[in-house]
C-alpha cells in the first residue's frame, strides 16, 4: 500500500504537522537528557518535570507538580485537557526519572549520526518528546481540541517509592476516569521489526528466612538436631524448582546466605554469614523476584509458594514474604484491540503491521498499576539499546514514525465513542 494512502485529508495533515516536528523533538530530548534527573535526583527530576510542563501547557492542557515527599521521592507531573464530548477518553502514561544519578560517569547527549547516546535517552526520554510532539502536531491542526486526554508523569519508575498504592493513586485515579491507556516506553523490536506490547509480566520481589537449633555437625539429621536451616533453605528451593512451573511465570533466585548466622544489610542487596563445618546452620535466607503474567497467576503461585514453606524438616522453621512489587499487564482482548487499531495506521501509513511481542522479552512497567480498569498498549518511545547501562542509545530515525504513529492514534481514538465498560481479566 502506497503510504498515506488510507488517511483522509484532516490525517494527512496531521502527518505532515508531525513529521515537521521532528528535529525540534530531537533538540528536545538532547535538552532533557542533559539534565540529571536519576531517581533519588529529586532536583534534577522535578526540573525535567517542569519543562515538560512547559511545553504541554501551551498545548491548552492545565498542568501541575505534585510533590511525592509522603512516599520518599520527588514528585509526578499530571497534566489534563478535558472536553465534552463522546470520544474515548485517553490517558498517556510515562516517567522523568532515570536509574543514573548524580555519581554516574554517564551524563551527556553526544549524537554520533543517526545514533544518539545519553543517559535515559531511550528510557525515556524519547518517549517524553514523542509524546510532546504527537500532541503539539495535533494542535497545530486543530485535531486536539476534541481530544480527551490525562498525562501522568511518575517520578520514581526506577525506584518506586512506597506503599505504592499512594505512589502510584493518581494514576490509579485517572484511570477510573479514562478509557484507554498508552504508555511511552521504548518501542520495542525483534530482528528489525517493530513490535506491539500488548502485556507485562509483575515483577515481586520474595525474601525467604529459616532457623533451625545450632550445634555439633555430628548430631545432623537425628531427632534432637534436626536438619538445620541450609538444608531447610535447600529443601524450599529445590521444590520450587520442580513444583512451581507454568506457562509465562519465572521465579528467580537472586541471594543466598546461610550459617550460625545470616544477616541481610539494610541496602536489601548483600549480606553477611558466619559459620563453621562443624556447627549446624541456625540460620539462613535467600531473596529472589516472581513474574507472573496475571495477577491471578501470581496470587496463585504466592500460595502454592506458601504452601511448600510450610512443609518444615524436622526441628527447621520458616517464613516467606512478598512486596508489593509490579503487577502484571495481561493480555486482554481490549488490548489487542488496540493494537488493531494501531496496525490500520500502520497500513495507512505504508508500514509493516506489528506483531504481539512475547511478554518474556519486557519487564514490569507503571501501566500495569492501571491495566485491570482499562484497555492498554505500551511502546509508543523510540528504538534503542541498552536501557539502564552506559552508553544507552536510541535510533534517531525511528523518532519520525512514532510522532506519526501517536499523532494519528489519539486522534482517532478520540473520535471513536467510547463503550460502557466491562469488566477486566485478572
Amino acid at each position: 500500500m502506497a503510504a498515506n494512502a488510507g488517511l483522509s485529508r484532516e490525517e494527512r495533515r496531521i502527518v505532515a504537522a508531525a513529521a515537521a516536528e521532528n528535529d525540534r523533538a530531537i533538540a528536545l530530548l538532547e535538552q532533557l537528557v542533559n539534565i540529571n534527573s536519576g531517581t533519588m535526583n529529586f532536583a534534577g527530576v522535578e526540573r525535567v518535570g517542569r519543562v515538560v510542563m512547559g511545553e504541554l501547557e501551551p498545548l491548552g492542557f492545565r498542568v501541575r507538580w505534585k510533590p511525592m515527599t509522603a512516599v520518599g521521592r520527588a514528585g509526578l507531573v499530571i497534566a489534563e485537557h478535558h472536553v465534552v464530548g463522546r470520544g474515548k477518553r485517553l490517558l498517556l502514561i510515562g516517567h522523568l526519572d532515570t536509574v543514573f544519578e548524580q555519581d554516574s560517569p554517564f551524563q551527556r547527549f553526544v549524537r554520533r549520526g543517526p545514533v544518539a547516546e545519553g543517559p535515559g535517552v531511550n528510557d525515556m526520554k524519547d518517549g517524553l518528546v514523542i509524546m510532546i510532539g504527537a500532541l503539539r502536531a495535533l494542535h497545530a491542526t486543530g485535531a486536539l481540541r476534541d481530544a480527551d486526554v490525562t498525562i501522568v508523569l511518575s517520578g520514581d519508575e526506577e525506584d518506586s517509592g512506597t506503599p505504592h498504592a499512594l505512589a502510584r493513586a493518581d494514576m490509579i485515579e485517572a484511570a477510573s476516569r479514562a478509557d484507554a491507556a498508552l504508555e511511552f516506553e521504548a518501542l520495542a523490536t525483534v530482528d528489525g521489526h517493530d513490535m506491539g506490547t500488548i502485556a507485562r509480566r509483575s515483577a515481586i520481589s520474595w525474601t525467604l528466612r529459616t532457623a533451625a537449633p545450632s550445634g555439633h555437625s555430628s548430631g545432623i539429621f537425628s531427632a534432637e538436631a534436626g536438619f538445620g536451616a541450609n538444608y531447610e533453605l535447600a529443601r524450599i528451593l529445590d521444590a520450587f524448582r520442580r513444583e512451581l512451573r507454568e506457562p509465562d511465570a519465572t521465579y528467580n533466585v537472586g541471594l543466598l546466605l546461610g550459617g550460625a548466622t545470616a544477616t541481610m544489610n539494610a541496602d536489601g542487596y548483600s549480606g553477611t554469614a558466619s559459620g563453621k563445618t562443624n556447627v549446624i546452620a541456625a540460620q539462613a535466607l535467600a531473596t529472589g523476584d516472581l513474574r507472573t503474567l496475571s495477577n491471578a497467576q501470581t496470587e496463585r503461585l504466592e500460595a502454592r509458594m506458601r504452601t511448600v514453606v510450610a512443609e518444615h524438616l524436622p526441628g527447621a522453621r520458616a517464613s516467606i514474604e512478598f512486596d508489593e512489587g509490579y503487577p502484571a499487564m495481561a493480555p486482554t482482548p481490549g488490548n489487542r484491540a488496540l493494537l488493531a487499531r494501531l496496525n490500520e495506521i500502520n497500513a495507512a501509513l505504508g508500514l509493516p503491521p506489528m506483531a504481539e511481542l512475547d511478554p518474556l522479552q519486557r519487564g514490569a512497567g507503571d501501566i500495569s498499576f492501571v491495566a485491570d480498569k482499562l484497555d492498554c498498549l505500551v511502546g509508543f518511545g523510540a528504538v534503542g539499546q541498552g536501557s539502564h547501562a552506559p552508553g544507552e542509545t536510541v535510533e534517531l530515525g525511528s523518532i519520525d514514525r512514532q510522532l506519526k504513529r501517536t499523532a494519528l492514534l489519539i486522534e482517532r481514538l478520540a473520535r471513536t465513542p467510547r463503550t460502557p465498560r466491562t469488566p477486566r481479566a485478572p
